[in-house]
């Protein structure tokens, strides 16, 4: 099976310039500003260093202008990672932050880390300080310590203020400070476009570089991604056509095939359109990956299509040589069972044992569910010993549904099984089905085991009815022992 073979791009440093990237004009952010994003503090990070949590909360607590005579105050001397994990930890506050950076700068003999560089680039830009984090980017330069991640989180933190222009005028200066612009920085762009929603304008943008700049199999995993998670089919299918054209159908691009195919399924054609493209790739040798299969078989499941998921099952399963895991066999358990095709769940059983993946309790619950319901309570009986064989449990929904049904059908064996098993598993939840036993078992003439039952309640102090013990008086009275009667009744009152 192809295996996605997407990078991730990294969409967190610093931001960029202004319209024309000219470092000298202002660019703070304005009305075009996107949602401030919320950052993560100190208050929300546990196991802080103590001396981390005092310089951060002096961050938080201190007007900017009184920030480096309270460090000062305080004696404390930092390292870089200290420097780092403050930054970190303040995106909140820009200007008191900046501050701190200074103020750690003089300790550090201006030796700080270029990552402590980056994080400055990066906080400044989502707070669309766009003049000051140029101002670092500049610093940043000098130093020799520019690098793609400083443009990338510019490239972020642009899209994130909903100034795709200018993330993509910076895309295209950034040779000028020394940074390839090269398929790596565009797949950097896009992937900020995209994860943001803006996958249309980073197609579009795209359409115009790739004039210059060769995609490879990342672009377009990273543009059908972007379509995937904007449930895009139409921009989908014409992103698809053009990797097509562009670099052809590759075996390794799956995360690709795994978002297109998706996307397709959740459209207006939906499976049918689905499966013509998943053709069309097996033929070339190409296979989406698991994320797409288990996505498939989920949404026939929903739509009760047992034809199409043993078709993707089989071609999982036999042309591509995938191991399903536990999960995906019991979509199809699931879906045999909703359809009533208990052999094929038995072939499923013995099928996945083989292939090394073992039944779960959902697995089992699924299948005596279905059982007990269809009241194939001859195939029910074995399922739960192997189940209890395995160590897997039976729900207590489960176990309630299983001796209501047998009861009723007067399999009083496999109820009182389920029954002893119920009450030795849980210690609450009992009491409305062991009354329901104990009633039954009295209807159906089986006297002896409705007391039994009834004093075993009693004894484990789940209630028993006044109303289940008057059907019992009854009987037992007919039968003239009104003593085992009494005896019962003593109990009762005592617990």
């Amino acid at each position: 099976m192809g295996r996605g073979r997407k990078r991730e791009y990294e969409s967190s440093s610093s931001s960029s310039s202004s319209s024309k990237i000219d470092p000298n004009k202002k660019t703070t952010g304005s009305s075009s500003q996107g949602k401030r994003p919320s950052f993560v503090s100190y208050l929300d990070s546990p196991n802080v260093p103590p001396k981390v949590k005092v310089l951060c909360e002096i961050i938080a607590q201190t007007p900017s202008t009184n920030v480096e005579q309270v460090l000062d105050d305080t004696g404390i001397r930092v390292s870089q990672e200290d420097v780092e994990q403050v930054l970190k930890l303040s995106y909140s506050h820009p200007a008191p932050s900046m501050k701190f950076f200074r103020w750690a700068g003089f300790h550090l003999n201006d030796k700080h880390s270029p990552y402590a560089w980056n994080l400055v680039v990066d906080l400044l830009g989502k707070n669309c300080l766009f003049d000051a984090m140029w101002d670092a980017i500049k610093s940043l330069q000098k130093g020799g310590f520019l690098s793609l991640a400083t443009f990338a989180s510019v490239f972020s933190s642009y899209v994130s203020a909903n100034r795709v222009e200018e993330a993509t005028m910076t895309f295209e200066v950034m040779n000028q400070y020394g940074v390839a612009r090269d398929i790596v920085a565009l797949n950097s762009l896009l992937s900020a476009m995209c994860g943001d929603g803006k996958t249309r304008q980073a197609k579009h943008f795209l359409n115009t570089a790739k004039d210059k700049i060769r995609p490879d199999m990342d672009t377009y995993a990273i543009l059908l991604e972007g379509f995937e998670n904007e449930k895009d089919v139409s921009g989908a299918k014409v992103t698809f056509s053009d990797m097509v054209s562009d670099i052809g159908l590759d075996p390794l691009n799956g995360s690709a095939y795994d978002s297109f195919l998706t996307t397709l399924i959740k459209g207006r054609e939906g499976m049918l359109e689905t499966l013509k493209y998943y053709d069309m790739m097996r033929n070339s040798g190409c296979s989406p990956g698991m994320k797409f299969f288990k996505f498939a078989l989920e949404e026939c499941l929903r739509k009760s299509d047992a034809k199409n998921a043993e078709y993707l099952f089989e071609a999982m399963v036999g042309k591509h040589r995938c191991v399903p895991d536990i999960e995906m066999y019991n979509l199809m358990i699931r879906l045999h069972c909703n359809l009533d095709n208990f052999k094929l769940v038995t072939k499923l059983l013995d099928e996945m044992v083989c292939n090394g993946v073992f039944p779960n309790a959902d697995s089992y619950n699924e299948i005596f569910q279905f059982l007990i319901n269809r009241r194939r309570l001859n195939d029910a009986l074995p399922i739960f010993t192997e189940m209890l064989k395995n160590e897997c449990s039976l729900s207590l929904a489960n176990c309630s549904l299983a001796v209501r049904v047998c009861v009723n059908s007067g399999d009083a064996l496999l109820a009182t099984k389920v029954w002893k098993y119920m009450i030795e598993t849980y210690k609450s939840g009992l009491e409305e089905t062991g009354n329901y036993l104990v009633v039954k078992l009295h209807e159906i003439n089986r006297l002896p085991e409705a007391v039994k039952y009834a004093e075993d309640m009693i004894q484990r102090k789940i209630k028993v009815n006044s109303s289940t013990l008057s059907k019992l008086k009854q009987s037992l009275s007919k039968l003239g022992k009104r003593d085992l009667y009494e005896e019962l009744l003593l109990k009762w009152k005592h617990h």
